[in-house]
């Protein structure tokens, strides 16, 4: 009976060692029809690159038999064999052998060893972010336009473990991005820490066009209790004009008249509703006054304040930004998604509430029109608000909404527009992608190309890298936010490790959008797997603690994500007023839980008190 049972032991086990070398053959016939691939990649990517040719290879096999059968005796399971593929399965068929006492006729060359694949990593990642003491996972934060003109928030952010600052082309301009680089190079100089300029190329982003704005008027309201009485007055700042960065408060007057003003003057004037309002002087600066109103009060430009002096002339309330208008949108209404660039406008309706003509706004990107079909399923603002496309004239769309939240959503100009079935065929490099590019070859360490879709696309971009002469000098991040990067992405890869320091972004917003929600988790993991192959270091990108940054209190599932991006090799934060307390936090919470986490592997360190 027990030679019985030992026989079968022996067949299971044989039956194992057939399965492996069955896949080592298989990994050996592909490498060998990749030679023409490989003899292009750059020679810090060369093992790389092979190692992923295997892992690919090694996954198209249905290893989940193979995985609890070894794991029943006591074998490594090769769920975490991706960057080191051919060693991990010469090592498993060694133990095999060694089960039955035997050798194998022939022997296997291991490959790359557990040791040489971590090496591998962190040169990487040491080459596209810099070096960094203690903490192994980078952070990278997006930059607002404040900190062209904030220095101290620059300095508090390299202060609180920022190793990449972000500057997205997609915003602002050459002017405002010179302020910003500036700032973090005199904060790193200043602190002594490496402090890598990544930057944006804006790419064919598919947003919606701008929408007819509102009247020039700006609300001021005080704070009142639950009774109604008033305990903040509202604050209004004047001063002689109204710039990007001045306070929301602003009001715009004449300068020589806010000279002659004196603290505790009293002010007068009539707002849009006629109603009469009264303000106070309540203290003068070098260049602005500040005032106090007790009313909620509505001021327009061409407002007329008095003084309470007659003898003191009035003034008139100079240009106000108008305000941004947004479409109301529910379920079951129709948006006609205008072809020419023509300003958006909300749904009219007559006096009874009947529909006379339905909301409009048109899309940035014209191309996609000669992609689209009737039924295709069409989204905007990050899949919040979704439609099916009903019938597509030559020069707009009829699109049903067929999902928004119960009262409504409002759309907003540029705002992106998704069609995650359709394929667009709109991909690479933009005009003011190419315009923008010649800026980041100065000034930046590190190009995110954005959009990224296919092999042909790296290729485009590292033309126009020659042409700066910037080709592995200036580092590479492939952001992967479309469910063809995601299909393409080992084209992607190898079209990359033609040069030096390159990167990956799970771009999880767009991504999430584009693959469905329900798959993005897959899509995540596989890009992880995929880079962990190659040896490319992984950017954790899109809404980590983004209700910290916003509202400055996270939630209990941003922190349960934020340790879920232990997995790849640099965060992301973006922007958002409370972004430096969000960055000390997560500057705590990764170097705090780095000693139980090494990428995917769960380390064990001796249980303690929390």
């Amino acid at each position: 009976m027990e030679v019985e049972e030992e026989k079968r032991k022996e067949g299971k086990i044989e039956k194992l060692i057939a399965k492996i070398e069955l896949i080592v053959a298989a990994i050996k016939s592909n490498e060998e029809e990749a030679k023409h691939i490989l003899s292009n990649i750059h020679p810090i990517y060369q093992e790389s690159a092979r190692n992923l040719i295997h892992y690919t290879t090694f996954r198209q096999f249905d290893l989940r038999s193979v995985q609890k059968k070894l794991q029943n005796l006591g074998f490594t399971r090769l769920a975490n064999a991706e960057g080191h593929v051919l060693f991990s399965l010469a090592k498993t068929r060694f133990n095999l052998y060694s089960l039955l006492n035997d050798m194998p006729l022939e022997t296997m060359k291991p490959g790359l060893t557990i040791k040489t694949k971590k090496k591998l990593v962190a040169g990487h990642t040491k080459e596209l972010f810099g070096k960094r003491k203690g903490r192994r996972v980078r952070i990278m934060v997006t930059q607002p336009t404040e900190a062209a003109y904030n220095y101290q928030m620059v300095l508090d952010m390299v202060k609180n473990g920022m190793n990449c600052a972000r500057v997205n082309c997609a915003h602002d301009g050459p002017e405002i991005w010179k302020k910003i680089i500036l700032h973090v190079k005199q904060a790193s100089i200043e602190l002594e820490k490496d402090v890598k300029i990544a930057m944006d190329l804006a790419g064919p982003k598919i947003r919606t066009g701008n929408i007819t704005p509102g009247p020039k008027v700006k609300k001021f309201s005080p704070k009142r209790d639950v009774l109604g009485n008033v305990v903040k007055p509202a604050l209004l700042i004047l001063v002689s004009s109204i710039e990007k960065d001045s306070p929301s408060n602003s009001l715009p007057l004449p300068m020589e008249w806010l000279q002659k003003l004196s603290t505790g003057d009293k002010l007068t004037l009539r707002d849009t509703r006629n109603k009469r309002r009264k303000l106070e002087v309540i203290h003068i600066a070098q260049d602005e006054v500040h005032v106090h109103c007790y009313k909620t009060v509505y001021i327009s430009t061409g407002t007329v304040i008095q003084h309470e002096d007659e003898g003191l002339e009035e003034a008139v309330v100079g240009e106000l930004p108008t305000i941004e208008q947004s479409i109301l949108l529910k379920t079951n209404d129709v948006l006609i998604v205008t072809k020419e660039n023509a300003l958006g406008n909300p749904a009219v309706f007559d006096e009874e509430g009947n529909l006379i003509k339905w909301a409009s706004i048109s899309c940035q990107v014209p191309a996609v029109f000669e992609s689209i079909k009737e039924g295709d399923t069409i989204l905007f603002d990050d899949g919040k608000i979704e439609g099916r496309i009903e019938s597509i004239f030559p020069d707009h769309l009829e699109v049903r909404i067929t999902r928004a939240s119960l009262k409504g959503l409002k759309l907003k100009a540029e705002k992106g527009i998704n069609f995650p079935k359709t394929a667009l065929g709109i991909s690479g490099l933009t005009t003011k992608d190419k315009i923008d590019l010649e800026f980041v070859a100065k000034h930046a360490d590190i190009v995110n190309f954005s959009f990224v879709n296919s092999g042909k696309d790296v290729e485009e971009l590292l033309t126009e890298l020659e042409k700066w002469d910037v080709v592995n000098k200036l580092s590479v991040i492939l952001k992967i936010e479309t469910r063809f990067a995601f299909d393409n992405l080992v084209e992607i890869l190898l079209a990359a490790m033609k040069v030096k320091y390159i990167g990956v972004m799970i771009a999880r917003g767009d991504l999430a959008v584009e693959t469905g929600w329900d798959s993005i988790g897959k899509a995540q993991e596989g890009i992880l797997n995929l880079c962990g192959a190659a040896h490319i270091p992984v950017v954790w990108a899109t809404q980590v603690l983004e209700n910290f940054a916003k509202n400055g209190l996270p939630s209990r599932s941003e922190i349960t994500d934020t340790v879920n991006s232990l997995h790849a090799e640099c965060v992301m934060l973006n922007k958002g007023p409370y972004i430096n307390e969000a960055l000390q936090l997560l500057n705590k919470i990764l170097s705090q839980m780095e000693q139980f986490h090494d990428k995917k592997e769960l380390m064990l360190p001796k249980i303690g008190k929390l």
